[in-house]
């Protein structure tokens, strides 16, 4: 384990970056010139204008009021001061929920530290066992761990009991955390606002028929097994191409702009551009010219695609978005099995609009297995070789390894300010730095795997990097050596001594992670609240691409919480706060640090800030609730294993029941509090239709979803035409295409796939 003076280091550089940072925000968020950028959320919701309007020439670029910089620091207790339904109203539950998390880890670890601090730290303090080993290399931070008890010694009793009691207090939080989050959840959904998610159901894998069209088999087969509650359909179209055409379009009216602002600000010299690749060679031509010719050629190809996704019947997928008279109707169709045949007409509730990640819904559903199946091989690579830079950022840490790699570095490493410096802060930095794109890349791999929701793809992504996180920076942090030596000791021993080798190596591994805590945990959430890079791109939109108030609005990035990269990241900190808890209390304070000023931070952020760009209503609590069960139940193993490997074998049997304890736990929440967040209950459907029939008689529901599941790319295109029932004929009997199979020799091949048995008729008496 490092010693105080390199955690001593690593806390000034860390708590100097955090301070510098947090300085340049409160300065320059003050400024006029800054105000998009640092509150965009108030602009979007069209509360609050631009100071730049009012004052002088300076004063709109510069604040020259002087009391508002002694009052620098308000924005912490203004963070704090929104209360919760408030900020739910604000900014959403999604957003209010995940706000929470960080409030959770104070709620588990503040009196965790408190009894560690009070009953683990004088225990191990004053056992004396690395004192009385001659020849021992040790620091004061290792007689505050458990590496300072002997073997055999009695004094494991009060770590196994601590254990227990943290298990305990861990499992009272969560449960009355979910309880109060299903609560929140239930409340919003009986509370919230009409919208055209809760009329619409997204059916997929719509079996082919002979005789009619998609449109037609999918009105069809809703009218009859739904013909109280079938509204409209709207098909699903596959205009990925039309997509990038309509982005590629987007992308030449930017550098069209830009090089009109640049004539326009010297008329006398025409601006030029090269016609080759990225304006890098070719020949030299009249940029504005140029890039009018390119957008009125590129309109051409997007019209003749437009024409061509209307006409093709190979651009229809076999998939709708089915809408129905009443939140109850669609409830009962979102999730119930509509055939015998489990695998065509599948049903689920659809996303909002704004949460359709429509390019996956061009994605045929018997592909989606194999594409899973390439992803998870892939994944299971890409975690595994990641393991080679992991030993890499080890070795920073170990400066023996350096010094036999590369000897000529001998003597610098050896100077003790250097030496202190690469322990105590590169190894954290490293590990930073090589973690960057990594969630870029996951998002990727989960976009491949055809989701078609961004709160789907969200969530997908989390998983998979939490474990990468659980595997290659905790795993591959704490087991020692090179990957191959990782690899070759796991091959080479019984998977029962894999708990035995990390929890022997946890205690050596804590300054490492209190390191990491600091450059990712403190500097990092700092860095956060600057958003240096939405400020730099922001400014140059506004000197290059803006002309009026509207472009400036556009150049706006407000950004979002981004679940799938924030929330992976503080389940780590979730898990190392365990699995220390009792082996290395003096990790708590750290983590305690960092959750307090990342509450802050996103509070600010959410409030001001960030735009979502989705409302789930906290459908991702689940997920949290699991991981951190996971954490725990990681932590009793791995401290089973440590202390098995203290000839402390009768004391270890204690621990056992704790991982049955954590799993039954697990299981009790899942049963009591998840349906909330999978199912809607008909209940609370039935009285937001009757309530809304008695407020608002009139209401038109057609009118209010025609268009909400068009797809982007045709909203000003009156191309969709929304396929109803005419409600006004009252007619119980549903037209169709199909022709009479009654003669028939044997069972036609689509009969069971319509999942209906109107097959053999053209119209259905009423019953």
């Amino acid at each position: 384990m490092g010693s105080l003076t390199e955690i001593g280091v690593s806390a000034g550089i860390n708590i100097l970056s955090a301070l510098g940072f947090l300085l340049a925000f409160a300065v320059l968020r003050i400024q006029p010139i800054n105000d998009r950028v640092y509150f965009p959320k108030w602009y979007l919701k069209g509360t609050r204008s631009s100071p730049r309007h009012l004052g002088t020439v300076i004063s709109k670029f510069v604040n020259a009021d002087m009391s508002t910089y002694i009052r620098f620091l308000n924005w912490m207790p203004a963070a704090l001061r929104m209360p919760e339904p408030e900020l739910i109203e604000h900014a959403g539950l999604d957003s209010a929920v995940y706000v929470r998390i960080y409030l959770l880890g104070l709620k588990i670890f503040v009196p965790i530290a408190l009894l560690a601090f009070a009953v683990l730290v004088p225990v191990n303090w004053t056992s004396g066992t690395l004192e009385n080993e001659k020849g021992l290399s040790y620091d004061q931070i290792d007689k505050l761990s458990i590496s300072n008890l002997g073997k055999g010694s009695k004094r494991f009793w009060a770590h196994i009991v601590m254990c227990y009691v943290f298990t305990f207090w861990v499992f009272f939080v969560l449960f009355h955390e979910y309880k109060v989050v299903t609560t929140m959840r239930l409340r919003f959904l009986a509370n919230q606002n009409r919208r055209p998610d809760q009329y619409t159901v997204l059916v997929r894998n719509v079996p082919p028929d002979p005789d009619e069209t998609v449109s037609e088999h999918v009105e069809h087969f809703f009218a009859v097994n739904h013909r109280d509650h079938y509204l409209s359909h709207q098909i699903v179209y596959n205009a990925n191409h039309l997509s990038g055409l309509v982005e590629k379009k987007k992308g030449l009216q930017n550098w069209l702009i830009y090089y009109e602002n640049r004539h326009a600000k010297n008329p006398a010299k025409k601006p030029t551009v090269k016609t080759g690749l990225w304006g890098l060679w070719g020949q030299r031509v009249d940029a504005i010219e140029y890039y009018k010719k390119e957008i009125e050629e590129l309109c051409k190809q997007e019209d003749e695609e437009r024409q061509k996704v209307i006409t093709d019947p190979n651009s229809i997928m076999p998939a709708a978005f089915v809408s129905f008279k009443t939140r109850w109707g669609a409830a009962v169709c979102a999730q119930t099995q509509q055939t015998s045949n489990p695998t065509v007409w599948l049903t689920e509730w659809a996303p909002e609009p704004r949460d359709v990640y429509w390019a996956n819904l061009a994605i045929p559903y018997v592909e989606l297995s194999v594409r899973r199946l390439i992803i998870a091989v892939s994944f299971f690579f890409l975690t595994f070789f990641f393991m080679v830079p992991i030993a890499i950022v080890q070795s920073l840490a170990n400066l023996d390894d350096i010094e036999k790699v590369l000897p000529f570095l001998k003597p610098i490493i050896e100077r003790n300010s250097l030496k202190t410096v690469i322990q105590g802060f590169l190894p954290g930095i490293v590990l930073k730095i090589f973690l960057i794109l990594l969630p870029t890349i996951l998002m990727a791999m989960s976009k491949i795997e055809g989701h078609t929701s961004l709160s789907g793809l969200d969530r997908k992504t989390s998983t998979k990097y939490y474990v990468f996180l659980f595997v290659n920076v905790f795993l591959g942090s704490v087991i020692t050596g090179t990957a191959f030596q990782q690899l070759d000791n796991f091959i080479h021993q019984s998977a029962n001594k894999i708990p035995e080798v990390v929890g022997e190596s946890i205690p050596m591994k804590a300054t490492f992670f209190m390191t990491y805590i600091m450059v990712d945990g403190w500097a990092g959430v700092a860095a956060e609240v600057l958003r240096l890079k939405p400020l730099v791109i922001f400014h140059i939109k506004n000197a290059f691409l803006v002309r009026t108030e509207h472009d400036r609005e556009q150049a706006m990035d407000p950004g979002s919480l981004d679940f799938y990269n924030s929330e992976p990241r503080l389940q780590l900190y979730f898990l190392l706060g365990l699995v220390y808890a009792v082996v290395t209390p003096m990790l708590l304070p750290f983590i305690i640090v960092f959750f307090s000023l990342a509450y802050l931070v996103f509070r600010h952020q959410i409030i001001n800030v960030y735009n979502q760009q989705y409302e789930s209503g906290a459908q991702f609590w689940p997920d949290v609730h699991m991981r951190l069960i996971i954490a725990l139940m990681v932590s009793q193993i791995l401290l089973l294993g440590l202390l098995s490997t203290q000839e402390a074998e009768k004391s270890t049997i204690a621990l056992l029941p704790l991982p049955v304890l954590s799993l039954w736990f697990h299981y009790v929440c899942k049963g009591r509090f998840e349906p909330a967040f999978v199912k809607f209950p008909l209940q609370d459907a039935m009285v937001k239709d009757t309530l809304e029939r008695a407020h608002d008689p009139t209401l038109n529901l057609r009118d209010y979803l025609k268009g909400a599941y068009v797809h982007p790319v045709f909203q000003n295109n009156d191309i969709y035409k929304l396929v109803t029932i005419d409600e006004e004929e009252k007619n119980p009997l549903v037209v169709t295409k199909r022709q009479s199979r009654m003669t028939t020799p044997g069972g036609s091949k689509f009969n069971s796939s319509s999942g209906t048995n109107e097959g053999e008729f053209s119209r259905i008496p009423p019953p």
